[in-house]
């Protein structure tokens, strides 16, 4: 069901994230993501001058390696976009997202090594989406993979973490009962 209709108004700011899973040839996983922000309006900018409207503000980019685990083997970030001269500077930062691992505490490890004034509020706001779609992209290949493996009773890692997967839900019942907590 869409969202209501919406009242009059005009669009003033658009940011688009979009991110992409790849499995390499080399059996690693590389998750990218790309982040633009433009405006409606044209607005004068110090370090670039006039910024047209619909020219990206941000125009950043990030891609991560990881291996099946989920640690980073390699992170870099680009910043071909942005308001001031400084900023492409903090693209450097996210190498330090090497040796991490996307599993519980990644955001604390994310503040310790590329918080505050370590790194760009922008590209670190990709970071969120990134480990849902590493999850996305590494999970159903290898759940697959393990399906013709002889079966097991270790807890699914999705058990408990959404709504649908809470224990007493009709989709625990069904993909995993011998986890199924309802009545």
């Amino acid at each position: 069901m869409p969202l209501p209709p919406a009242a009059p108004r005009k669009r003033i700011h658009t940011r688009k994230i979009e991110i992409h899973g790849f499995q390499r040839e080399d059996d690693l996983w590389e998750i990218e993501a790309h982040l633009t922000d433009v405006k409606s309006y044209d607005f004068p900018n110090r370090f670039r001058g006039t910024i047209r409207a619909g020219e990206p503000i941000h125009d950043m980019s990030l891609r991560i390696t990881l291996d099946d685990s989920g640690v980073i083997q390699e992170a870099q970030a680009v910043s071909e976009a942005t308001p001031f001269a400084i900023c492409p500077e903090a693209a450097a930062a996210y190498e330090r997202l090497k040796g991490l691992r996307i599993a519980a505490g990644w955001g604390r490890q994310l503040k310790e090594r590329i918080g505050g004034t370590k790194g760009c509020t922008h590209l670190s706001t990709l970071l969120k989406e990134v480990a849902t779609v590493a999850f996305q992209t590494i999970f159903p290949i290898r759940e697959r993979e393990r399906a013709s493996e002889p079966a097991t009773k270790k807890k699914p890692a999705l058990l408990n973490t959404c709504h649908a997967f809470a224990s007493d839900s009709d989709v625990v019942r069904e993909r995993w009962p011998d986890f199924y907590t309802g009545s």
